[in-house]
């Protein structure tokens, strides 16, 4: 079992990166231990700036930094940063297109125990509304290492998501297939689409075995990039299905499923479901207990596949 965060994995390309780049630089907003960042600071220090419990300074002075020449990834719990800092990520950091990457820890319902407050439900919808503003959700570590390191190659702002537990491996540490902004296809089939990203990438591969046991044959695509949302891949998995659906750690507006949802409608209209966190504050508990009482896992997904399939 993977004990490896994929924000750890985050820090470790980094710190191998920093190590020939001075230009490197990471932020936190007193996070740098549940971001895994402790191990840069330590390592680093003068390519390290902590700013405290302070998200909007956070975004504006990693914003100035880039305007000078370094790299910043600012880190800083999603719940908050997605929130409290986002009139400075539209306009210091996406409105002036400077090359900060924005971190948002614990994302989702990493936080359960916490309650609303501490959940990171619309930060897909908010940050995907930002012009210029990229937004991921990698699956794994692999492909969260793959991701850091493609974005350490461009000067363009983006937002990543990411968990605060480990998860299950999607891929293999030798075999991460990875293009910058185009979706994974994990698995080919007619009879329906499941479209996920983050955290829930793994549940929607389980669901199409799950399906496939039944003579239900599913395409599954690792949606990372839901901004700029790989359209091709969607539409491409679309036209020969019966339905098409979404799974995302999130609230059922203006995420994935609302984007997908606008590319099927517009180029090949079929019955589409999108399976969401829902519209309310959500229960207290584990990833996995909230996971599991809102049918977010494979078995629930399966399940809504065959009644709409029915």
């Amino acid at each position: 079992m993977n004990k490896i965060p994929n924000r750890q994995a985050i820090c470790e390309v980094l710190m191998e990166r920093a190590k020939d780049d001075r230009d490197v630089v990471v932020l936190c907003s007193d996070s740098r231990g549940s971001a895994s960042l402790a191990p840069f600071a330590n390592a680093f220090p003068e390519q390290f700036v902590e700013v405290g419990i302070a998200e909007q300074n956070l975004v504006s002075i990693s914003a100035g930094l880039a305007k000078c020449g370094k790299k910043p990834f600012a880190a800083s719990p999603a719940c908050f940063l997605s929130t409290r800092s986002y009139e400075q990520a539209k306009v210091d950091v996406a409105y002036s297109n400077t090359n900060v990457k924005l971190i948002g820890i614990s994302g989702g319902v990493s936080y359960g125990a916490l309650g609303m407050s501490h959940h990171s439900a619309q930060d897909i919808a908010a940050m995907s509304a930002i012009p210029n503003m990229r937004v991921y959700l990698p699956s794994d570590r692999h492909q969260t290492r793959k991701l850091v390191e493609a974005l350490l190659e461009d000067n363009k702002p983006a937002y990543i998501r990411v968990g605060r537990n480990p998860v299950e491996d999607i891929y293999e540490e030798d075999n991460v297939p990875f293009a910058m902004d185009q979706a994974t296809v994990l698995k080919e089939g007619t009879d329906v689409a499941i479209i996920a990203c983050g955290e829930m990438v793994r549940p929607a591969k389980e669901a199409a075995e799950i399906l496939e046991k039944q003579g239900i044959f599913a395409t599954v695509l690792d949606m990372y990039c839901v901004k700029p949302l790989d359209t091709a891949a969607v539409i491409r998995a679309a036209e020969p299905a019966k339905l098409v659906v979404t799974v995302e750690e999130h609230a059922p507006f203006g995420g994935l499923g609302s984007m997908v949802a606008q590319v099927v409608g517009a180029n090949c209209p079929t019955k589409i479901c999108n399976l969401a966190l829902p519209d309310a504050p959500v229960i207290t508990g584990t990833s996995k207990e909230v996971f599991d009482y809102y049918g977010l896992n494979g078995e629930g997904i399966a399940k809504k596949v065959v009644e709409l399939l029915g």
